[in-house]
């Protein structure tokens, strides 16, 4: 492209006297351009804050993989020996037993709260933190589980769950469990539940809502003798060394058991709330997108009304010898020139909407319904690339029109137009 042709795109976009509206129309159009992409860059960060919060708060009580029996009893006898094999297999990181149990909780009234119950090893040398659940104490002891007298009788609550109990620590707790194996006949009929009296040890919180407001961990010797498993487990728990590679391990761990064990990575058990933020993330991204093409229009209608101000010139411009391709370069110049403005300041607006977003919580949730307490954002490279890369590539498109019909101007119709 010749010096010649940019003179002549960067005097058509500048605003001159007695022609001051094309140039609005262009500050219109690029404005248009900068709500698009600064909108795009503030919504696809916050969806992918979103998944990311909620993704590392499932995951503080929830391993990477988790290890079942297939079968009618559901519970595992011969754990050891499967976790001595699980324990040998590439990628695995840390294994531990658990045991999980749904039940009731009372505080020696009759008040009660449904909790699951979760038991795992005690705190000490030599067991391994399979989920981070252990680093989110807040009051109390740790999950060692040790209640006044030097027993392993304590329990830990989430701090939602103790504040509607009023039980903390050193107060006494009932749970009630159901014996395992009750069929769903007998849950109608008489049947004798488990009930055992522990001391509350401590309370956690993570931040999400689901486990500070139903969970209960407690020592697995307790947890079994409560479940009545003697000395099955549910499960065993597995952390793996890439936490994206879970699916892959997961996969590994099922071909090494064979026949009788299932496997479930993290994904697969939240699979249906990660669908639907991704459903929402691309759905959110094509109505905002919307914006840019509506901008888009403007660039036509800009361009459009610059072709028929300038027809005459244009007519001079290839009567001295300017060739139709050239004219049809300085129309997509100047199309290109307000998609690129209007592109580089709504990046530059999105992003500084989203570190203030993010670094300083500006927009609080509720937790009991978000399960996140504010409106996390995190920015992706490829996001930010892909709306930059579309929102170029929409305002080229939006210049060929323009473009065209200006290079097919005739030069001596185009010097007689009034």
């Amino acid at each position: 492209m010749s010096n010649l042709e940019l003179s002549v795109a960067w005097r058509y976009l500048r605003s001159r006297r007695g022609s001051r509206l094309l140039s609005f129309i262009s500050m219109i159009a690029i404005g248009g351009v900068v709500v698009g992409v600064s909108a795009l860059i503030v919504i696809m960060g916050v969806m992918n804050g979103l998944q990311r919060d909620l993704r590392d708060k499932i995951l503080v009580a929830s391993p990477d993989v988790r290890v079942l029996s297939v079968g009618d009893d559901m519970t595992m006898g011969d754990w050891k020996t499967t976790l001595a094999r699980v324990q040998r297999l590439p990628g695995v990181t840390a294994a531990a037993p658990f045991v999980l149990k749904q039940g009731l909780i009372t505080k020696g009234n009759d008040y009660a709260e449904a909790a699951y119950m979760v038991g795992i090893p005690p705190q000490g040398p030599g067991v391994p933190d399979v989920t981070a659940i252990r680093q989110h104490v807040v009051k109390g002891g740790d999950f060692r589980f040790l209640s006044s007298d030097g027993e392993r009788q304590g329990v830990v609550l989430g701090k939602r769950l103790a504040e509607r109990l009023n039980a903390w620590p050193g107060d006494k707790v009932t749970l009630v469990s159901a014996p395992h194996g009750v069929k769903a006949s007998q849950i109608f009929g008489q049947f004798i539940p488990t009930v055992r009296q522990f001391e509350v040890s401590g309370l956690f919180e993570t931040g999400m809502y689901e486990y500070d407001n139903g969970y209960v961990f407690l020592d697995l010797a307790a947890a079994q003798e409560l479940a009545g498993l003697d000395s099955s487990v549910t499960g065993l728990e597995l952390r793996a060394a890439d936490r994206w590679q879970a699916p892959a391990l997961a996969h590994r761990v099922s071909a090494a058991l064979g026949f009788g064990y299932h496997t479930m990575d993290w994904q697969e058990q939240n699979r249906s709330l990660f669908q639907a933020l991704k459903l929402e993330k691309l759905g959110m991204g094509i109505i905002l997108l919307l914006i840019v093409v509506v901008a888009a229009f403007n660039i036509v209608s800009t361009l459009t009304m610059v072709v028929t101000d300038k027809t005459r010139e244009i007519g001079i411009l290839k009567a001295m010898g300017m060739t139709a391709r050239a004219i049809r370069r300085i129309f997509l110049v100047q199309g290109l020139v307000i998609g690129l403005v209007g592109t580089g300041l709504g990046l530059l607006l999105g992003l500084l909407a989203s570190l203030a977003l993010d670094r300083y919580k500006l927009i609080a949730l509720d937790p009991q319904i978000y399960l996140i307490d504010h409106l996390p954002v995190a920015l992706q490279p490829l996001d930010v690339v892909a709306i930059v890369l579309a929102s170029v590539a929409i305002a080229g498109m939006a210049t060929l029109y323009p473009a065209v019909q200006a290079a097919r101007l005739y030069p001596i119709e185009a010097i007689r137009h009034e």
